[in-house]
């Protein structure tokens, strides 16, 4: 059974975490769907929060409607946003508002989960695309990859590819064409971070780049030209001595942005608190303000402002050619506007809808969509797709449920219905039914998936990423989401004038506990295969065994599922036969992998009948729809000499981390400790006892039971405390962090971003045994060396190595060693949480000697 063809793959490291503790993977599989942008909506997706609707829905909507301009925010990631600013804009002044995050956030921390990498990129889209609708704004990315944490902004544009990235942020202007343009950092060292840096750098040059038909013309058989009026940045407000500073700077120009909005029932400095706060992997939840606030911007390039943002520029409906009348109806439908019946304005903004629809001008074609929203909303019209399934195959008969309810005493018709993919609009369905008053009108359709219908997946993962750029075709850049698989578009008429309003396929289906629900629809490979081992360590010659579970997604499945290695390793048998019986219904196929006698790695492939076979996971969160990718079914595996002395250990999970799968692959019998472990257990059980990362930051178990923990290092045992962090996901109450030492230690900012960054070792036993530490262990690291240094200790404390990134001067605070009674303790900011994922060799060795130190003392 072929399954799984190129356009389908999913290009993840080889090493990406696979079993994420919050993660589920799930027969049928819950797709990354499109978020239709409501302007109006100012809840967080959960189903028991209530959402705005009706007519303080329809008021917002009438009001933006009677504005054309338009501002774009640009910074480097998810999280760096001024949500303050993007409410007020979108919100208040009813400005089309647009955020553009160079990247997706791949290289950063999680707070929430283990995930790394692309998958982490996934959380954080979807967080940024969970926050969108709570301030009104849109979202927007570009192909860059978030490497992890830059110094320069150089080091940033050489990765990218600086002219590639500028190209990428002059065709998102070019298509929103903002009046405004908004940096949200200097383009100077005072940014810190390299990529904030870059984000300014790149959009002061595209502010003149996307006006020049010179510059980037391959875009222009898409796009035309587009001269903002002016760029500003927007001043740095993160400290009470920042916003001061920002209250002093010469020529600023300050926005309100703490305004009370009596429609929406918050100020917008509330509503992008509600915002920022959906940022919960970067563990961004932060106090409601309430009273006046202020932002601030300076002139950068451009017209410059002196009293307002927009001081200039004609936000009417007067600078579209022909717009006058059409902002006049607009005006009026606003203005005549009666809650109680807001049918009454139908009339008015159909003849509005009719000007535009027939208008050249893109700056009123683009607003259409949101004018026929507007009109269902005033008509009461609720117009639904459905399917009685969460997933299906290639070539499947789907049954969709079309349903139209007109709760308003208009005469509406329903003419027609026509299915919509990203690639055709399919031939209309004639209904051709009078839709009566609160009656619902039902009727199902069928749509057959074509065989060569992409699976539900991210599409800049579909291809294998070009260094640190997603390989996406150019008319996709900038899109935040995937398209949905299917829209259904509704013909409407009313009075001998005609709507279309677009819904997209959902699953509508009622849960026990919270009640009636949706997912998206989504097209699923039918099997799915999985190592249940991501990386596989060889510590010594001897073969081992490698499960494939094997999963029918919908439909029984039977056929062969082999593994491929390089040459050098042997795989025993090379393919298995399986038979599935029913949907769900999985089974697990054990290997056996002889590695080579020497160092090697090897990268391990799954196949269904020869072909490339797909593996699916599934990440669920409870403040983000469910995510799914299908990466083609790989593994990692590692022949290194890896001696360990310690057996058994004992693992206290912090933020969540990967770190226990990969200790028992160098043979850890590792068991996760609890409170009660922490409070009354049998400490003296184990070896060595390790706390993940962030863990005296988030375990408030751990740190009431931090002497206790001393104490089993005072009578013999080893404890191993990985970093902690002071910003980031992980900042929390500094005093946290006081006394996670047996002697006085206190942890810094001090980080070390170049992965291949010099380290000197001294002589130490910690270097020495079981495994002989050499500068050939610090190779082949990923993205860091570590971060949350520790700043200054007691000198009972001995320092083994000391790494730098280039032009900073040396620092010993990444690794540090002391006695403890008859035991020892083990303070390390090395990233061991992305290098044992990551099958980093050297890694597993030098973390086998710290497990085994309290063996090694004397």
């Amino acid at each position: 059974m072929r399954h799984c063809i190129a356009e389908a793959a999913v290009f993840l490291p080889i090493a990406a975490p696979r079993a994420p503790r919050h993660a589920t993977r799930k027969t049928l599989v819950a797709a990354l769907l499109a978020v239709v942008f409501l302007p109006f909506v100012l809840a967080a997706p959960l189903a028991a929060q209530p959402r705005l609707a009706g007519a303080p829905a329809l008021k917002l909507a009438l009001e933006r409607l009677k504005v054309t301009g338009s501002v774009l925010m640009i910074a480097a990631h998810p999280d760096d946003e001024n949500t303050e600013l993007l409410a007020t804009f979108a919100l208040g002044r009813k400005l089309r508002t647009g955020y553009l995050s160079l990247t997706r956030g791949e290289g950063g921390q999680n707070l929430i989960g283990p995930e790394q990498g692309p998958l982490l990129g996934l959380i954080r889209t979807r967080e940024l695309l969970a926050a969108r609708p709570i301030d009104g704004a849109e979202q927007f990315f570009t192909r860059a990859i978030d490497f992890g944490y830059s110094k320069t902004a150089g080091e940033a544009l050489r990765k990218w590819g600086r002219e590639q990235v500028l190209g990428d942020v002059v065709w998102v202007i070019r298509n929103f064409q903002p009046d405004v343009i908004v940096a949200r950092f200097s383009g100077t060292p005072r940014d810190g971070h390299g990529h904030h840096q870059a984000s300014a750098i790149l959009a002061r040059e595209a502010f003149s780049a996307a006006a020049g038909r010179g510059r980037f013309p391959e875009q222009l058989q898409y796009v035309e030209p587009w001269q903002a009026k002016r760029l500003v940045h927007n001043l740095f407000s993160f400290t009470p001595g920042m916003q001061r500073e920002a209250e002093q700077t010469p020529g600023r120009i300050a926005i309100e942005t703490g305004e009370f909005d009596p429609v929406l029932g918050y100020s917008y400095a509330e509503i992008a608190a509600m915002s920022r706060s959906m940022h919960r992997s970067q563990g961004f939840g932060t106090r409601i303000p309430r009273g006046a606030r202020t932002s601030y911007v300076v002139n950068v390039a451009g017209d410059p402002a002196a009293h307002d943002i927009f001081d200039g520029i004609d936000t009417s409906w007067n600078r579209i050619p022909g717009g006058a009348e059409i902002g006049r109806i607009l005006a009026e439908a606003a203005r005549t506007f009666v809650p109680e019946h807001p049918e009454r304005i139908v009339p008015l903004l159909l003849q509005a809808r009719g000007r535009l629809g027939s208008s050249k001008h893109i700056g009123a074609r683009r607003r259409l969509a949101e004018l026929e929203e507007a009109i269902a909303l005033a008509g009461g019209l609720w117009l639904d797709a459905d399917t009685g399934r969460r997933a299906a195959l290639r070539g499947d008969d789907v049954g969709v449920r079309i349903t139209a309810v007109n709760r308003s005493p208009l005469p509406w018709k329903l003419a027609s219905i026509a299915f919509r993919d990203d690639r055709a609009t399919m031939a209309e369905q004639r209904i051709a039914q009078s839709l009566a008053a609160n009656v619902p009108l039902e009727t199902t359709l069928t749509w057959k998936v074509p065989p060569d219908q992409p699976y539900s997946q991210p599409f800049w993962l579909r291809k294998p990423a070009a260094g640190d750029l997603y390989t996406v075709p150019l008319r996709m850049i900038g899109r935040p989401e995937n398209p949905p698989v299917l829209e259904a578009v509704f013909a409407l008429e009313l009075g001998g004038q005609s709507l279309r309003i677009t819904r997209p396929l959902r699953h509508r289906y009622v849960d026990a506990m919270r009640g009636e629900l949706t997912a998206p629809f989504t097209i699923a490979p039918p099997l799915a295969v999985h190592f249940t081992e991501p990386v596989l360590m060889f510590p010594s010659t001897a073969a081992q065994p490698v499960d494939l579970r094997v999963q029918a997604n919908l439909k029984p499945a039977a056929d062969e599922v082999g593994m491929r290695a390089p040459a050098a390793w042997r795989v025993t048998p090379p393919a298995q036969p399986f038979h599935l019986h029913a949907s769900g219904e999985q089974t697990v196929l054990r290997f056996r992998l002889t590695p080579p006698a020497g160092d090697a790695q090897a990268d391990l492939r799954a196949t269904v009948a020869g072909a490339a076979a797909s593996d699916i996971i599934t990440l669920d969160y409870p403040h983000i729809p469910p995510q799914v990718v299908y990466p083609d079914t790989a593994a990692k595996a590692v022949r290194a000499e890896v001696k360990l002395a310690a057996r058994a250990v004992g693992y206290v999970m912090g933020a969540g981390d990967l770190v226990p799968q990969a200790l028992r692959q160098i043979g850890a019998s590792l068991e996760l400790l609890g409170s009660a472990d922490l409070a009354r257990g049998d400490l003296s059980r184990f070896d060595a006892i390790v706390t993940g990362i962030c863990a005296y930051n988030v375990r408030s178990d751990l740190r009431a039971n931090q002497q206790r923990l001393l104490e089993y290092a005072r009578n013999g045992g080893a404890v191993v405390v990985q970093y902690n962090g002071l910003g980031g996901p992980c900042a929390s109450d500094p005093a946290f962090l006081e006394n996670v030492g047996p002697y006085p230690l206190a942890i810094g900012r001090t980080r070390v971003s170049v992965e291949e960054a010099p380290i000197e070792t001294f002589s130490h036993p910690l270097l020495r045994w079981p495994n002989a530490i050499t500068a050939r262990d610090f190779e082949g690291w990923v993205q860091e060396r570590g971060l949350y240094f520790a700043s200054r200790w007691d000198p009972r404390y001995q320092a083994p190595l000391e790494t730098h990134d280039p032009g900073e001067p040396p620092q010993r605070g990444a690794l540090l060693y002391a006695r403890y009674g008859k035991g020892v303790y083990v303070f390390t900011a090395l990233s061991f949480f992305r290098q044992l994922p990551a099958g980093v060799p050297g890694a597993y060795r030098l973390f086998a000697n710290l497990l085994s130190a309290a063996k090694a003392a004397p």
